[in-house]
Formats: C-alpha cells, structure tokens, sequence
C-alpha cells in the first residue's frame, strides 16, 4: 500500500497540473481574442482608406482637357471613346 507522502505528492501533482491547464487555457483564450480584434481595427482601417481613396476619387477637380479638348483619362466620367480614337488618328497623321 501507498504511504500517505506519496499520495499527497500524487494529488499534489494533479491539482497543480489541473491548475496550470486551465492558466494555460485561459491565457491562449485571452490571446486569440485580442488577436481577433487587432485584426477587425486593421479591417476597418482598411474600408476606411480605401473610403477615403474613393472619396477623393470622385471629388478630385476635374482632369485638365488636352489641348484639343479631349479627355484623355478612361476612368473619367465624361471620357468619349470615339473622341479619343479621331485624336490617336489624328496625332498619327500629323
């Protein structure tokens, strides 16, 4: 039969490793939440330079006219694809 000491060492041992599992949980719990939230902040961050990047898009001045009057920039709103195509020719013929 076991004498006490040694049980006491045994009960002793699982307590203290029952103890530091759930420490251990716990502080792994902590750090995967705190991660999640950086990770949502650098999310949001994100939307919101890429709000500001659209914002100044649409509210930049306008794109200067060559000197023919023509918009040259496809991604303007008031871009004419068949304007530009007799510019490119004529820039070609000259």
């Amino acid at each position: 039969m076991a004498s006490q000491g040694v049980n006491v060492l045994r009960y002793s041992a699982l307590f203290a490793g029952v103890f530091y599992g759930f420490y251990h949980q716990s502080s792994l719990n902590s750090q995967a939440k705190n991660d999640k939230i950086d990770q949502e902040y650098k999310r949001k961050l994100a939307l919101i330079e890429q709000a500001k990047a659209a914002y100044a898009k649409k509210n930049a001045p306008p794109t200067p006219k060559s000197e023919t009057g023509v918009i040259t920039d496809p991604e303007d709103k008031r871009f004419d694809l068949e304007a530009f195509i007799n510019f490119k020719f004529a820039e070609m013929g000259e």
